[in-house]
């Protein structure tokens, strides 16, 4: 006998529709499964048989075969127990094939035939309701993932006996109701971080809150203990609040990668990675044999702090150029090409030179030689995407008074959030959220410049000599800082503020 149920596997972040083919007949007991499982799928069947006889179920002493169409994509993990399961109880008709007709079926059997939760529920559950498919049975602890995917109807179960029962009508499983429009309000997540506790460092903190507003690349350059990873770490703080489009998006690529947690299932704050500086190419920038997402794709909509820039592998750092251009990353494999998000905002800090003093202090003593060597890595290409550049100074005793006075991570917020929302309004039918995200069409769009501008602009990039895209990140920033004081049009002293904002290269680097 001969039945189909519908499942799915991942390509890179994406669901893919594949349909589970289960034969049983006459011959030699067998067990066989094709259509390019890897390991993990051909283990199923150890599984499976174990699972059904523990389920009370009688397997059959019968040739079984399992066909994974279509044969010429490569299945992975082991979401495909459940679905064969299925697919032998219907052949041996312990269960009606109409029972789950048009149904996508997911999860992974325990041997005592209990259901266990697997990864990339929410990109196959999208995939699937793009197709047109509307019921689902997933695991129980996938559910809250599950019940992301609006308009559908999805049962969440817990072992292979429930799903047969509920499968026969005996004990009818209702589908999961989740609000979503209250997700992201019931947040009660706190930032153990707030700016209050930075003395000084003003020019700093302002360029992070330009940096923040718009999304853009920001590096912070000074001695040790200036407060350049303190200050990073108080980022999330003050990043404008995440949208439900964009917390999807986050939760696919954590849902595929295996690091959701079953108890919040929806991101609701923006990503902010730090890897530490001995990282690989393939974890940054996402690899491997059937490659999976880097650091930069966790970090996508959010942010990815570099702390000691120069420490890294000048490989891993020109691998980032690519992502940070375009807002995403292409591996090319033998079976095919695949494509992670990476809109991410890099956040870096750096010392000048390898002891950290050269330029502020007579304790240096590195070498020119060491110091070219120390800055080398990072090149003149990279350095081109990181167009805020900000000089972190040693602080003075006065700034660290008990008394100074200093903004919260709550007022620096309260702007950026308005200026967040004067961009939502104007980027509503362009499909970007932020400054940063602008396109050289959009860029003559909307940030139109008087004469006085484009006058500052021409003799700036005249002097400075720069590339094109540091004229187009000029325009970019410039658009920011107009966005948090509220002005329509970009000014001459939103032009002349972008700028400062880039000097550090050619104080340290050139």
């Amino acid at each position: 006998m001969l039945s189909k149920v519908l499942s799915s596997t991942l390509i890179g972040i994406d669901g893919f529709k594949i349909i589970v083919e289960v034969d049983i007949s006459q011959g030699l007991p067998a067990f066989d499964i094709v259509g390019l499982p890897d390991s993990a799928v051909k283990e199923s069947k150890d599984r499976v048989r174990t699972a059904i006889k523990n389920s009370n179920i009688n397997m059959p002493v019968k040739r079984v075969t399992i066909n994974l169409a279509p044969a010429n994509i490569r299945k992975e993990g082991p979401a495909f127990d459940l679905p064969i399961a299925v697919g032998i109880l219907a052949c041996i008709e312990a269960i009606k094939e109409d029972s789950f007709k048009d149904t996508m079926i997911i999860g992974e059997l325990s041997l005592d035939g209990s259901v266990k939760p697997v990864n990339g529920v929410l990109p196959m559950l999208h995939t699937g309701k793009e197709l047109g498919i509307k019921k689902y049975i997933v695991p129980y602890d996938n559910i809250d993932e599950a019940g992301l995917v609006s308009d559908i109807n999805v049962i969440g179960i817990k072992n292979l006996s429930e799903l047969i029962d509920h499968l026969n009508g005996k004990n009818i499983i209702k589908p999961i109701n989740i609000n979503i429009d209250n997700l992201l309000k019931n947040d009660t997540l706190k930032n153990d971080f707030d700016f209050l506790d930075v003395k000084g460092q003003e020019n700093v903190k302002r360029a992070l809150e330009i940096a923040a507003a718009g999304m853009h690349n920001i590096v912070m350059v000074g001695p040790p203990g200036s407060g350049k990873t303190m200050m990073a770490k108080r980022i999330p703080s003050i990043l404008p609040d995440i949208s439900f489009d964009e917390s999807i998006e986050i939760t696919k690529i954590y849902s595929v990668s295996g690091i959701l947690q079953n108890k919040n299932s929806l991101v609701t704050k923006r990503p902010f990675r730090a890897p530490h500086h001995t990282i690989s190419k393939s974890a940054m920038v996402g690899g491997g044999r059937l490659p999976k997402p880097g650091e930069v794709s966790l970090s996508h909509n959010g942010v990815l702090f570099l702390d000691e820039l120069p420490e890294f592998s000048r490989s891993v750092l020109e691998e980032l150029r690519q992502p940070l251009e375009d807002g995403q990353v292409n591996i090319s494999r033998v079976n095919g090409t695949m494509t992670f998000p990476a809109n991410l905002m890099l956040v870096a800090a750096m010392n000048p030179c390898p002891c950290g003093f050269y330029g502020y202090s007579d304790k240096c003593n590195c070498s020119q030689n060491a110091i070219s060597k120390y800055l080398g890595k990072i090149s003149g290409p990279l350095l081109d995407r990181i167009y805020i550049q900000v000089e972190a100074s040693a602080v003075n005793y006065e700034d660290l008074d008990m008394n100074t006075k200093t903004e919260s991570s709550k007022d620096i917020k309260d702007r950026v959030i308005l200026a967040q929302k004067i961009q939502i309004e104007r980027y509503k039918n362009d499909g970007i959220y932020f400054n940063s995200q602008l396109t050289a069409s959009l860029i003559e769009k909307y940030c139109i410049l008087g004469e006085a501008e484009r006058e500052i602009l021409k003799g700036v990039f005249d002097r400075l000599q720069l590339s094109a895209r540091a004229y187009h990140k000029i325009l970019k920033i410039a658009r920011t800082i107009a966005d948090l004081e509220e002005c329509e049009n970009i000014g001459v002293t939103h032009i002349a503020e972008a700028v400062q904002l880039r000097n550090l290269d050619r104080k340290f680097m050139f």
